[in-house]
């Protein structure tokens, strides 16, 4: 990639952060792919990949079941931090920020969107809970399956959508040498600030 420059970028972290992503939709298999990393009640930090939903003026919108290790972590200390990388384009984009649940009404409409077998899968699997076996997860399954016999599925009270409402967005690019290319946004009551990072 060329070098990244101050005037390459736009005043809007999230418009700059909507160009990124477009061209990542060309180029990587899985563009909205992403790490969210959470703190449990020991203020240790915890990790694990998630699906970006959407990104708006409003934050950035993922979707999960509240009872797993993640949702206890939000409810207890609601923050965040996502990494999205894209290896093809030797690109990433940091997020941090405070998160909020989002309405039911719009976990009802992403939910309806989902794959049935998706929407089967969010009754079915107890998340980040023990299980004895295999056998015991599909023996759920079955279950949710005759539950729903030919009618719609409903989304579980227990799924539910999140925003992450960034504070401060980092864009990264690589370049040789490791003399890579960072520029961070910060959120002010003025607006956006926006400098250069050392790599």
């Amino acid at each position: 990639m060329p070098p990244l420059r101050r005037a390459d970028l736009s005043p809007d972290p999230i418009a700059q952060f909507e160009q990124w992503f477009s061209l990542a939709r060309e180029k990587a298999p899985l563009p909205e792919a992403m790490t969210l990393a959470t703190v449990d009640a020991d203020g240790a930090p915890d990790a694990r990949m998630v699906l970006l939903k959407g990104a708006d003026e409003r934050g950035f919108r993922f979707y999960t079941n509240a009872k797993s290790a993640k949702g206890s972590q939000l409810s207890a200390a609601p923050h965040a931090a996502l990494v999205i990388y894209w290896r093809e384009l030797d690109r990433q984009v940091r997020v941090r920020g405070a998160v909020e649940q989002l309405t039911g009404a719009e976990a009802d409409a992403y939910f309806r969107s989902r794959a049935r077998d998706s929407q089967i899968g969010a009754w079915a699997s107890p998340q980040s809970a023990a299980l004895a076996d295999r056998a015991a997860l599909e023996a759920r399954l079955g279950e949710v399956e005759e539950r729903f016999a030919g009618v719609d599925v409903e989304r579980p009270p227990h799924w539910l959508g999140y925003l992450v409402e960034p504070e401060r967005i980092e864009f990264w690019q690589g370049q040789s040498g490791r003399l890579h290319d960072r520029f961070a946004y910060e959120r002010a009551e003025e607006g956006w600030s926006l400098s250069r990072l050392g790599p």
